[in-house]
């Protein structure tokens, strides 16, 4: 390891964070503003939070629903950024800041704004959903001969001269006359769904697999034989993507283009002159649980037909972020190949038949120049209805990234006046794709209200307190993972693993804050449970060339009086984001050693480690058209060491034996070739809470 140099701390309030902003000329710069300015966003935490209070002030005016599939459709494609000119967005993209770099607010802007986000999700992460202009759909309802309750819808695609068959059972209400509303459950008429819930509602069965079969996708399939440019699977050759084969467009795509066409079939089924389908086109549900959830969400968001959208236990790739998973969970064991299994589905390791290979180039830390995130594809859904849920019981579906998400697409709902059409349920205590006794009142009541017409309350927002054993003081002993979760102590011991931070304390708002004002910064470091994520800009930039070594450290303390103590730093990296003279960016990685012990003997505040040394170094990239680079922003990120199974969490990056004093945290960036190196971060104290490593298993109450 490399001398670290110390340079000055100067007291925090005169600490210099930086900003890039877009100058109407298209020049990058550099703004700078006081820590004390940075420091007054934490005032306004509270305020954040008040918007996650639900607005209904538009109820009245807005509408429920479409007759089309895409209202936006006559508005011009947007142009985006290329991969290497996109900008690194840290937070969660601002929602409302539109192609042409204005910001827009109102509802009657946002139809053209959603038709940025449907290109963008298309462009990015699925491929192409085609509009189907040019294909010619025939539909008929048969019902059964025995119970006329019963019936096949066939639905014939051509395009072409290639024809896809979907044929969906149809059960109608035993009570009641049409037409009735119906929902759309795949693969059965009410997904994973109790069908107890849908007693006045007409179930319509979506045969996912005549679409294109679940993980199996073939250029036989129905969508792909329609589409013989498009492709799904590492056996495709149509596109070169990243390391994922050929693939360029996902199942995901294709299902939902499933869907329009089920709709309409339906809508032309309703108007055939014999045994007409009585099913009420505007009142319409789609649902579906765990891979099947995602898919029920890109269903919803791609065709405004769609009253009401449940998407159960969808995981990553669903709602959770994909920012927010990659930057507080674990990903694969360090030294891991990219793609390998971590704590939750991210971009590296989700699955690559589900998505366009595209999408790969956004793995690791390039998701943060990803143009959108879940948020945007829920937010889509708007001003429609969407009812989404998790379960903490399986770590592996991203449920912190997950609240993150839903926290802000209810702002976006309440910004329209419009809360009461969105909620969430995050709990546990359940088996995947279960439904407990406590969630069916809050699911029946989107159905009643969104389908049935009733006037009932739908403000449902559920986090893991009390349906969870969420505890409000240290010691803390949340669920662990999947039940085989486990995380890897130092020794190499597996320990259950537990959620190192609290849902009902998670400071969500901080990736949303910069909202409105053009500076994706956070106001905040993330620091809970022993996992932290520290940012600091870097005043001036740190001048990097193509080659030079860059390296990375920390130094941790123990102020005051405590006890003598072992400090063990699972695992760690540093990052930097670089903006080149072109304006492209990238961002420069640099790991640092796995499972780094330091001892404090009992009243030292010396500084560790001693003799004060960087733990990492590596070589710089440097900008793809040449010249030199500028470091703008530093992160040190402290999380837990993977133990390479899919679903397991990782536990915290601070391991430490006294877990009641004081723990301090700082760290630099040096180019070890000039000898430029960047300040050291004002000193931070880990939060170790909530925290208790190794934790007694909780008994599984299913």
């Amino acid at each position: 390891m490399r001398s670290l140099g110390l340079l000055w701390i100067g007291p925090a309030s005169l600490r210099l964070v930086n900003f890039v902003v877009k100058t109407s000329a298209g020049l990058t710069l550099l703004v700078l503003v006081s820590a004390a300015t940075a420091e007054a966003f934490a005032q306004n935490m509270d305020q954040d939070k008040q918007q996650s209070k639900e607005q209904t002030w538009a109820d009245s005016w807005v509408p429920h629903v479409y007759s089309l599939e895409n209202t936006g459709a006559n508005f011009l494609v947007p142009t985006f950024p290329t991969f290497a000119q996109a900008p690194i967005i840290r937070p969660l993209p601002d929602p409302f800041m539109f192609a042409d770099g204005f910001r827009r607010t109102d509802f009657q802007s946002w139809e053209r704004r959603r038709n940025e986000i449907f290109h963008a999700v298309q462009g990015t992460m699925l491929g192409e959903k085609p509009d189907c202009h040019d294909c010619t759909i025939t539909a008929n309802y048969v019902p059964n001969v025995t119970n006329a309750l019963q019936g096949t819808l066939t639905v014939n695609v051509t395009r072409n001269g290639a024809t896809m068959t979907e044929t969906a059972p149809v059960t109608l209400p035993s009570t009641g006359s049409g037409p009735f509303p119906f929902v759309m459950g795949i693969d059965t008429g009410t997904g994973s769904l109790p069908a107890s819930l849908f007693i006045k509602v007409a179930t319509v069965a979506f045969m996912e697999n005549q679409v294109t079969t679940v993980g199996n996708p073939q250029s036989t399939d129905g969508f792909y034989k329609l589409y013989p440019n498009l492709c799904s699977g590492s056996k495709c050759n149509v596109a070169t993507n990243y390391g994922q084969g050929g693939s360029n467009s996902g199942q995901y795509a294709a299902w939902a283009w499933g869907i329009s066409r089920l709709i309409d079939g339906i809508e032309i089924a309703s108007k055939q002159a014999v045994n007409p389908l009585q099913l009420d086109t505007t009142h319409s549900a789609v649902t579906g649980c765990s891979y099947a959830g995602k898919e029920a969400l890109y269903d919803g968001a791609l065709d405004e037909r769609i009253t009401l959208t449940i998407a159960q236990e969808n995981g990553g790739g669903g709602a959770p972020s994909w920012r927010v998973n990659h930057e507080i969970e674990s990903p694969a064991p360090p030294g891991a190949a990219l793609g390998a299994a971590g704590s939750v589905e991210d971009i590296d390791d989700t699955n690559y038949q589900w998505f366009s290979g595209q999408m790969f180039q956004y793995a690791g830390n390039n998701v943060y120049k990803l143009p959108i995130d879940q948020h945007e594809l829920m937010a889509m859904i708007a001003p429609r209805a969407l009812l989404e849920t998790g379960n903490t019981d399986f770590y592996w579906l991203g449920n912190g990234a997950n609240y993150v998400s839903a926290r802000a697409t209810q702002q976006i709902y309440n910004e329209f006046g419009i809360g009461d059409r969105f909620g969430f349920i995050i709990d546990g205590n359940h088996n995947h794709c279960a439904v407990p006794a406590v969630q069916m009142p809050e699911i029946a009541a989107f159905i009643n209200k969104f389908l049935l017409g009733q006037n009932v309350s739908t403000d449902v927002e559920v986090i893991p307190n009390p349906y969870v054993q969420e505890e409000t003081q240290p010691p803390f002993t949340l669920p662990m993972g999947d039940f085989s979760g486990n995380y890897l102590s130092p020794s190499g011991t597996a320990f259950p693993t537990d959620y190192p931070y609290l849902f009902s304390t998670m400071d969500y708002s901080r990736w949303t804050h910069w909202w409105g004002s053009e500076h994706p910064v956070f106001p905040n470091d993330w620091n809970t449970g022993g996992t932290v994520v520290l940012g600091e800009g870097i005043w001036p930039p740190l001048e990097i060339n193509s080659g030079d070594t860059i390296d990375g450290g920390y130094v941790l303390a123990m102020p005051g009086k405590h006890s003598a103590a072992t400090v063990t730093v699972a695992n760690a990296n540093i990052q930097s984001d670089v903006l080149c003279p072109d304006g492209s960016t990238y961002t420069l990685n640099i790991p640092l050693q796995v499972n780094q012990k330091y001892s404090f003997a009992a009243n030292s505040n010396a500084p560790q480690p001693s003799p004060i040394a960087y733990q990492g170094s590596t070589a710089n990239p440097g900008c793809s058209t040449g010249g030199r680079g500028r470091a703008i922003n530093n992160y040190l990120t402290v999380v837990g060491v993977q133990d390479g199974f899919a679903g397991d969490g990782a536990g915290p990056g601070f391991i430490t034996t006294d877990t009641t004093d004081s723990l301090n945290v700082t760290y630099q960036t040096k180019d070890a070739t000039t000898g430029r190196g960047s300040p050291l971060k004002p000193t931070v104290t880990v939060n170790l809470f909530p925290l208790n490593y190794p934790a007694p298993p909780l008994p599984q109450q299913f």
